[in-house]
């Protein structure tokens, strides 16, 4: 039934072929990020000190943070963007982009003004050891200059993505994590740096990034002259509606990052070793999520696109696709989890203890995709209509009234089980509170 919805009819083909072309591409650029990751932790493993690690974890997470709250860039530019597209106002289209550049670069001006009372702040808040912490430091103030690059990039990719191009972000986030890796080992392997080696590779490679996509860009030089207009930029009712809907997402985001911290943090709670176990299960669905974005970045594009366009008609076909594409693909992880599971955790650590403590909560990395690929393809979806406040009360609920009350109860009872119940229940919450959202917030408005 599923494929005879999605190949049914030649107009389901062309939309079929423009969700895979906007979503593989995407899905391509999303996996270097984690394989990056790996690199950067193998290479600091082999180190003579183990505390090159919990440097790069420490730093790690404040980036995780500052990029965090930045990345309503993206994913705000990509749905105006979108919008413009599908109204065929190219002239508008430009004004966003400069707009989110604009933005991005006031506040990437503040972090490095800021550098050294964030610092002082984050490394109040992770408290490491004090060896850990001094080479956290020096990661820290390193990385913090590559803070406009990053930013800047945001805002591009979320451009390109919005003017259904999801080619150009692929090759641009290709190339900063292969330059990153090769800087890396270039600093680490043969400088013989340590941490602050893994910084520098980081730094150079965002530049070179943001070298690759002001190239992209000058495609565009002779409208990007002609539409470099201040006074409409600047104008002051587009601006406030900018700021309004990356208001709600950064909202949305930070509300998620704290569901997600919360579960670290409770998680280490409970000892070393379920702690590890844990990390190490919450990779399964990271990496879902990043594979499973694809889809929601096709529907930042496409809803985006129709519903600047009016044509609700086409919004509802894609919306539909959209959700039988991430079916499909939340059945094959779920068989790739169940028979590959043990195989992927020996991948992941060789640690004996870790993998038998990990055995009594294998069954709710099977759950992950079937319960999940709803509320990731619905993000895409809100954030292509700009149907921020919606998404930011879904959050809202699925946070403070499912998540963190579900797992006082549950965790009670069940003990980690009851932890990872909670996580489960929070990500169905978000599919059903955006789902009743959806109606009002997305269709009514195309009557």
């Amino acid at each position: 039934m599923i494929f005879k919805n999605l190949f049914s009819h030649p107009k389901t083909t062309r939309l079929n072929k423009k969700i895979l072309n906007i979503a593989i591409p995407n899905i391509i650029s999303n996996i270097t990020i984690p394989l990056l990751g790996i690199v950067d932790l193998a290479l600091v493993g082999h180190l003579d000190s183990k505390v090159y690690i919990g440097a790069i974890a420490i730093g790690s997470m404040i980036f995780n943070f500052i990029y965090w709250g930045f990345s309503f860039l993206r994913m705000g530019t990509s749905g105006f963007t979108a919008q413009s597209y599908g109204k065929k106002d190219f002239k508008e289209s430009f004004f966003i982009l400069y707009r989110a550049l604009f933005v991005g670069i006031i506040g990437a001006l503040f972090l490095l003004i800021l550098q050294k009372p964030i610092g002082l702040l984050s490394f109040y808040i992770l408290d490491g050891s004090s060896e850990v912490e001094f080479f956290a430091r020096q990661y820290f103030y390193i990385r913090i200059w590559a803070a406009p690059a990053t930013i800047a990039i945001y805002s591009i990719s979320g451009w390109f993505i919005g003017m259904q191009n999801a080619k150009i972000p692929m090759m641009i986030a290709i190339v900063i994590n292969i330059l990153n890796i090769a800087f890396n080992l270039f600093f680490v392997k043969i400088l013989g740096m340590k941490s602050d080696g893994v910084a520098l590779g980081t730094v150079l490679a965002q530049y070179s990034g943001l070298i690759v996509g002001i190239m992209f860009l000058t495609r565009h030089s002779k409208r990007l002259k002609i539409y470099l207009i201040i006074k409409d930029i600047l104008q002051a009712k587009a601006l406030k509606k900018f700021f309004n809907v990356n208001k709600d997402i950064f909202i949305r985001t930070m509300s998620l990052v704290l569901a997600l911290s919360f579960f670290t943090a409770k998680s280490a709670k409970s000892g070393d070793t379920l702690l590890a176990a844990n990390t190490l299960l919450l990779q399964f669905f990271t990496i879902y999520a990043y594979i499973v974005d694809g889809f929601a970045f096709a529907g930042e594009a496409l809803a985006g696109r129709y519903y600047g366009a009016q044509d609700k008609a086409k919004l509802i076909k894609v919306t539909k696709l959209l959700f039988y594409w991430g079916l499909i693909l939340a059945m094959i992880f779920t068989i790739v989890y169940y028979f590959g599971g043990n195989l992927l955790l020996s991948l992941l650590t060789n640690n004996v203890e870790v993998i038998q403590n990990i055995q009594p909560y294998l069954f709710w990395i099977y759950l992950i995709p079937i319960l999940t690929f709803g509320a990731f393809i619905w993000d895409g979806i809100f954030i292509g209509v700009t149907a921020s406040s919606g998404m930011r009360n879904a959050m809202l609920i699925s946070t403070f009234l499912i998540f963190l009350p579900s797992y006082f109860i549950l965790n009670h009872f069940f003990g980690n089980h009851g932890l990872w119940a909670a996580f489960m229940l929070f990500m169905i919450a978000r599919f059903v509170t955006l789902s009743f959202y959806a109606p009002n917030s997305i269709f009514k408005k195309l009557y």
